[in-house]
């Protein structure tokens, strides 16, 4: 063979080894099980340590057109009712606004009813693993702040909000009813 033939095939073989390497590389769907990006809250007692919710706590977002829309854990634009017997939760961020607004409605075991409501600043970030996956929002939390009726504070322990269910993002302290 001469060298300009040995090139060619030297050359043809090159091309079809790294034509094969992004093939198989774009085949295979390496998308996470647990793509769902949600806050995590722990409720905590005045000491720091871990209380169960007693009483029953329903969440609900209020949307920019004034609309509110109830948050319930089976569906997939809802996320919280009728919470009772926990010591944390996790909610649904949005991807399209700067700031998020929830309404934390509590009733407790004689009927009587508390209303709060808590307001996270955070940014959007998107984020993207691969074409098969689509994209998602991650969040970075900037602020919140709340009304005080029945929830006595509420805190940023983590500010990132992902994919990760094992993180702590909100330490909520509701106050002593009894």
């Amino acid at each position: 063979m001469n060298k300009k033939v040995l090139m060619r095939v030297m050359l043809a073989s090159l091309v079809t080894y790294h034509l094969s390497l992004a093939i198989s590389s774009c085949s295979s769907i390496d998308c996470p099980v647990q793509n769902t990006v949600r806050a995590n809250y722990a409720i905590l007692d005045a000491d720091g340590n871990a209380a169960t919710m007693a009483d029953t706590l329903y969440v609900w977002t209020r949307r920019a057109d004034l609309q509110d829309t109830l948050l319930h854990p089976d569906k997939e634009n809802t996320q919280l009712n009728r919470l009772v017997g926990k010591d944390a939760f996790s909610l649904p961020v949005s991807y399209a606004h700067p700031e998020d607004t929830l309404v934390f409605y509590i009733v407790d075991q004689y009927g009587q009813q508390t209303l709060d409501t808590v307001y996270l600043k955070k940014d959007d970030i998107p984020h993207f693993e691969s074409v098969d996956c689509g994209t998602h929002f991650f969040h970075h939390l900037n602020a919140v702040r709340s009304t005080h009726y029945g929830i006595d504070s509420i805190n940023i322990v983590n500010p990132h909000v992902s994919y990760d269910p094992s993180i702590t993002h909100f330490n909520i302290y509701f106050k002593q009813r009894y």
